[in-house]
């Protein structure tokens, strides 16, 4: 999957520093450093879908990351939080 930018709304940028302590930086580096992506649900729109990735950001935090891959290649963020142990044995398996 490739991403050519990410779509970033405030109102979720402040829910995943406030309610998950996720910074945006983060998210970032997990996108940009070969997650591993899973397929959750079709999207609203035609041609759209919402994934998840999964990955270690670079001070060893393992994050997932909720997003709906755009036409345009872009990722709108939905979430992000801290992997569950279900989700952490998946990618350590990659």
């Amino acid at each position: 999957m490739k991403i050519e930018g990410i779509i970033w709304i405030r109102d979720i940028v402040d829910k995943l520093a406030l309610k998950h302590h996720v910074e945006t930086h983060e998210i970032e580096e997990i996108l940009s450093d070969k997650p591993k992506f899973r397929f959750v649900e079709k999207g609203k729109r035609e041609g759209e879908a919402v994934y998840i990735a999964l990955g270690q950001t670079t001070t060893g935090r393992y994050l997932s990351v909720l997003f709906i891959y755009k036409k345009t290649k872009e990722v709108l963020i939905l979430s992000a939080r801290n992997m569950a142990k279900k989700e952490r044995r998946q990618y350590v398996k990659k």
